[in-house]
């Protein structure tokens, strides 16, 4: 595969909600990409969904507000999420946010980082300081793993 394909390919799944670093980290390291420069490229390009989805519940929102059940759900589901998590967010504020995007698990990530922290009313720019410090320690973690993890294999590799 070409750099530009593989860079493209990076960036879409560090994008996607699904995969974000998980998939574009090791998927780049695997093309050849070195670790030190697939880390920052995943990184970057994952740190971008906190701004864009930002942007896009804030204006949807609005747009929703307008309409009465989506209202009542909305406001019913918030007063919840932030009745359940309010110790926490007292007590950590957006570090808490920045503690739940490192850990690079399935679901924990910049995508429902950002939703958490827009739902519970945490500031914008918080917000994206909290992903971005969040998504640089996910990506330090995928990283280590993924390059130790693909020298381990090496033990299975005849050298000739």
């Amino acid at each position: 595969m070409t750099l530009p394909g593989v860079l493209f390919w990076t960036a879409f799944l560090s994008f996607l909600p699904i995969s974000e670093l998980r998939g574009g980290i090791p998927f780049a390291m695997a093309q050849g990409i070195p670790w030190y420069a697939a880390w920052p490229f995943a990184a970057f390009m994952n740190a971008l969904v906190a701004p864009i989805c930002w942007l896009f519940l804030s204006t949807l929102h609005r747009l929703f507000l307008k309409i009465a059940w989506y209202e009542k759900f909305f406001n019913r589901f918030v007063e919840r999420a932030r009745q359940k998590l309010r110790k926490g967010v007292e007590k950590w504020g957006w570090l808490a946010v920045a503690a739940f995007v490192a850990v690079p698990l399935p679901i924990t990530g910049a995508w429902t980082g950002t939703l958490g922290a827009w739902v519970l009313g945490i500031g914008r720019k918080r917000t994206l300081l909290a992903v971005v410090l969040g998504v640089v320690a996910a990506g330090a973690i995928v990283t280590a793993v993924v390059a130790l993890g693909l020298k381990a294999f090496d033990v299975f590799i005849k050298k000739v």
